[in-house]
């Protein structure tokens, strides 16, 4: 079945927090699950903070360049903070989605599970020695 995204306006929604209709709810879990979690999170802050950036940089006074180190470092604590809480994010929004508790950790392990036997195998082959 194929996954039902939002379109723009819905996403920019979602971005700053807004709850998805439920025809979305697997979009939902599957924007917070999938190998690319963490960039799509990056992706939503920088829209979050793109707007009040731009103002920023508009109506602080002084030269250019030191209106664009102001943004700058805003922008560089703003998302640092933001991935600080990426997971709780996560959590939030498929909480929002009518997932229970826990769910993006379980199904993102879950994924990871063969990957991980597939790498503590080959470390084993290539350290461990049986004697």
């Amino acid at each position: 079945m194929a996954l039902r995204r939002p379109g723009p306006l819905r996403w920019l929604a979602y971005a700053y927090g807004a709850r998805l209709p439920s025809e979305y709810r697997e979009w939902v879990l599957h924007d917070v699950t999938t190998s690319t979690w963490q960039l799509r999170h990056l992706v939503r802050a920088v829209a979050q903070l793109a707007p009040l950036l731009l103002v920023i940089y508009l109506l602080l006074p002084g030269p250019p360049w030191v209106r664009g180190c102001a943004v700058l470092g805003g922008a560089l604590i703003g998302l640092f903070y933001s991935m600080v809480y990426a997971t709780e994010s996560a959590e939030h929004r498929t909480l929002k989605a009518g997932y229970p508790r826990g769910t993006p950790t379980r199904v993102r392990e879950e994924a990871n599970a063969e990957e991980r036997a597939e790498r503590a195998q080959r470390y084993a082959e290539r350290w461990r020695q049986d004697g």
